[in-house]
């Protein structure tokens, strides 16, 4: 397939007069349109059996549509289409991301957080001690650490609140006998209260001038009185070591992991055998709220290792923790604020992101720039779509800063006119708030969620009955949706994503460059300027200064061409400057394509209604993490859906599936179908279906049978995706409108700037339907919708509804005015639009 742009050839170096290293490069011409090199759609496009591909024209853009990327069959067929309008307001789009306790994320607060020295410097319970305590896949839980916002907010204080006030003025008060009596023997609470009223550095014993190390210290507690053989033993000086001193005199001193003055701290004591997670769970918060964070607890998986998988249960360990014995390393360096330094806080900050009308990826780009850091030190659970309000949690890998200054940063306070107070009375800037802090011991994955919360405003509903809205609703609460990848997976722009994908996988690194680089329709002003500054005059220095920030592929490959003083002809090594995740979504919408197409056939010649012999299911002793993606709630990549388990110790098997046959064909439902991504690591569907695998894969120069081997920063695992969803949750209710700038829902920022509620006009002119949803990873809210309405989800063809639709000449006249947020590079307003390479949108994960 030819490209829509030329190759970049160097024909001669000019010196740049503002910089003597950078040299500039011409190219032969302009940069021909799509029409006259023909479609840049995958060859495969033929197989979908739906005409001649798009193109883009110098006068109108590629306007994609459902069916170019395989979208075409619905589950209720039966039911009647209706016209309503998506997205037409940022607020009609509202998601809240799902956390893997199920608890549906809002902002609740973003006052100005405050570090705690007299609260527990870290969650007990960590990320990387919590799957001790129930099966492997289970996520850790999360809960609060010690940041409080200021002013706070008032509240009654709890039982366990009292109880911690009362304990400062006393060691050990009565109550702490009864409230840990459920959970320990009274032989173990007179061993807890000894230990604790020891203090932080343990008892010295005799040990010949020597300070014992045990090599097995999470063992049954020896007596601190009758030290082992093994803590009598010399310790070998560590001359090499940070932090420990060197030889006897200083190490003994000063040194010594956990503080102790360089001795281990043996001292353990455990609760009773708890068979309840929760209880367990309860437990370490009852320990944490007691001591104030000084005893730290954890799951005693050395002397009972099996005991999570017996009736009887697991036993907790309870023993000094680092911060609160002091001496850890870091101590109080950098980071100033009020016990902010690295060694008293866990490494990790948490927050609560809600964006606005900007990309995940954008966001976070963003967030680094405030606060000064590499992008790659903020992460997130699951990537949500742009034209909307998400919230969602965020880490971040603090390095020394505290929540204290975390938060002015973010907030822009550093360096500039803005007071604290602008930003508890005023919208964020740049469409970004943050706020609900807490410090961590790990970070967030991919993955580490349980699916999306949404609620969705429909605008200008137009339909014949109410009995076809209701028959619509019925159909995807209990037959559920085609689970298609959504349009956003394939960009909004001139360039599908998917294009520049199959690019990457055949290993025709110019041409993924070609297209990444390629000029598009709509874009701004200064992204067409970089563009040709670039393509058409060679000026690598004038396309950097023009090019946003926020295009992020394309300046990556700029700088790199920078880098080699104008040379293009490392075409592989530009395309791996840009960022690994980018470069996976564009390989990852190839594969979504496929799935698509291969999903379509399936449902067009054998129906939604049951399995059929040759379809995919997971075996039914499956672990649960595996059964999570029979039901839909997730995907699980073959080459990815082992790293945690991996950082667990935890060998790693791809799940086992089953080509149904004529024999067990009857003991699956419908719901229980999977379809494979295309990879190497996965098992195709038996007859029709596996050979057009075969047949989409083949014709677009890909080997079915080596899967990408090649270039292992793209081998794809592959991964199966359930045939169908079905939402969690599901509600909807009518409304009335006239002023389409009405908001009919209200973002969390709102609420608490304390923003008049949305308004609904019983006598409205116009009719709107507000669905609340809720749906597992991966899957798509505009499928959801594209399955009641069954209109097309495409952005070109939304927009020109919302500015068809008769709703617009009424705007204004209700006094209404949504916020218009300007982004980064000057695009305003609802009717933006943003188109660079890398604007994908990865939404609802």
């Amino acid at each position: 397939m030819a490209t829509s742009t030329p190759k970049v050839h160097r024909l001669e170096d000019v010196e740049d007069s503002s910089e003597p290293s950078a040299k500039r490069v011409k190219v032969d011409a302009p940069a021909p349109s799509s029409t006259e090199q023909g479609s840049i759609l995958p060859a495969s496009y033929l197989l979908l059996g739906i005409g001649s591909p798009p193109v883009s024209s110098a006068d109108s853009p590629l306007q994609l549509r459902e069916c170019d990327v395989g979208i075409t069959e619905y589950v209720g067929k039966h039911v009647p289409s209706f016209q309503g309008i998506i997205k037409q307001r940022f607020t009609d789009f509202l998601v809240y991301e799902v956390d893997q306790d199920s608890n549906v994320l809002h902002l609740k607060s973003f006052s100005k957080p405050t570090s705690s020295k007299n609260s527990e410097p870290a969650d007990s319970s960590s990320a990387q001690d919590a799957p001790q305590d129930g099966p492997k896949s289970d996520p850790p839980a999360v809960e609060d650490a010690p940041v409080k916002d200021t002013p706070p907010v008032a509240e009654q204080p709890d039982a366990t609140t009292a109880l911690v006030a009362s304990s400062k003025t006393e060691p050990w008060p009565s109550h702490f006998d009864t409230t840990l009596e459920p959970y320990f023997s009274p032989e173990a609470i007179a061993e807890l209260k000894k230990m604790f009223l020891e203090g932080a550095e343990p008892p010295r014993v005799s040990d010949e001038g020597w300070g014992g190390r045990s090599s097995k210290p999470d063992t049954d507690e020896p007596s601190p009185a009758e030290p082992t053989a093994e803590s009598q033993a010399p310790e070998k000086s560590d001359r090499n070591s940070r932090g420990r001193g060197r030889g006897r005199g200083r190490g003994r001193g000063r040194g010594g992991r956990g503080g102790g003055g360089g001795r281990e701290d043996l001292r353990r004591v455990h609760s009773k055998p708890i068979s309840s997670k929760e209880s367990r769970t309860e437990l370490h918060k009852v320990v944490r709220h007691l001591f104030g964070g000084k005893l730290d607890t954890e799951t005693d998986s050395v002397s009972t290792p099996a005991a999570a998988s017996t009736e009887e249960g697991s036993k907790i360990v309870v023993k000094w923790s680092r911060g609160g014995r002091g001496g850890a390393r870091g101590g109080a360096r950098g980071g100033g604020g009020s016990g902010g330094a690295r060694g008293e806080y866990p490494p990790y900050i948490h927050f609560t992101l809600q964006k606005t009308n900007r990309d995940t990826q954008d966001a976070l780009s963003y967030l680094a720039r405030m606060l000064h850091v590499n992008v790659k030190d903020l992460s997130v659970a699951g990537t949500k779509d742009k034209r909307a309000v998400t919230t969602q949690r965020v880490s971040f890998k603090r390095g020394h800063k505290t929540v204290e200054e975390t938060w002015s940063l973010a907030n822009g306070l550093k360096g500039s006119r803005k007071s604290e107070k602008d930003v508890l009375t005023q919208r964020a800037d740049r469409g970004i708030r943050i706020g609900d802090f807490n410090y961590r011991k790990a970070a967030l994955e991919l993955g580490m969620l349980k699916g999306n919360g949404f609620l969705i405003t429909l605008r200008n509903v137009q339909v014949d009955s109410a009995d076809t809205l209701h028959a619509a609703m019925d159909v995807i609460k209990n037959k559920g949706f085609i689970n298609y990848y959504g349009m956003q997976r394939f960009g909004t722009a001139d360039v599908p994503t998917h294009a520049i994908g199959l690019a990457i996988l055949q290993s025709d690194w110019n041409r993924a460059i070609d297209l990444i680089l390629q000029k598009r329709h709509g874009e701004h002003p200064d992204v067409v300027a970089a563009r040709e500054a670039w393509l058409i005059h060679g000026d690598i220095d004038r396309a950097l200064e023009l090019m946003p920030r926020r295009v992020i592929a394309e300046r990556c490959i700029l700088e790199s061409y920078k880098k080699q003083k104008g040379d293009t002809r490392n075409a592989m090594g530009s395309l791996s400057t840009i960022p690994k995740n980018l470069r996976l979504m564009y390989i990852h919408a190839y594969q979504s394509y496929v799935w698509n197409a291969i999903v379509s056939a399936r449902v067009r010649e054998f129906g939604l209604d049951k399995p059929v012999i040759g379809d995919l299911v997971f075996e039914k002793n499956e672990p649960k993490a595996s059964a999570d993606v029979q039901e839909g709630d997730a995907e699980l990549d073959a080459s990815k859906a082992g790293t945690s388990k991996k950082k667990a110790g935890i060998a790693w098997a791809p799940p086992k599936v089953r080509v149904l046959t004529a024999e067990d064909v009857d003991q699956y439902s419908i719901f229980d179908v999977i379809v494979p991504l295309p990879g190497r690591d996965v098992a195709y569907p038996g007859g029709e279906l596996g050979e057009k695998y075969r047949q989409f894969l083949t014709m677009d120069g890909l080997d079915p049978d080596d899967f990408n081997r090649k270039q292992k920063d793209y081998v794809l695992g592959g991964s199966y995706r359930a045939l169908l969803h079905l939402p969690k949750e599901l509600s909807y209710s009518i409304l009335r409108y006239t002023d389409p700038d009405v908001a009919l829902a209200q973002a969390d920022e709102d609420k608490l700037l304390g923003f008049d509620p949305p308004q609904p006009t019983e006598d409205g002119k116009f009719t709107a339907l507000q669905i609340h949803l809720t749906l597992g990873t991966a899957a798509y809210a505009t499928m959801a919708l594209r399955e009641v309405t069954k209109a097309e989800t495409s952005s070109f063809h939304q927009s020109k509804l919302t500015k068809e639709s008769d709703d617009q000449q009424y705007r204004g006249t209700e006094g209404g005015a949504e916020q218009i947020e300007v982004d980064e590079i000057g695009a305003v307003g609802d009717n933006a639009v943003e188109s660079g390479a890398d604007s994908m949108l990865v939404d609802e994960q």
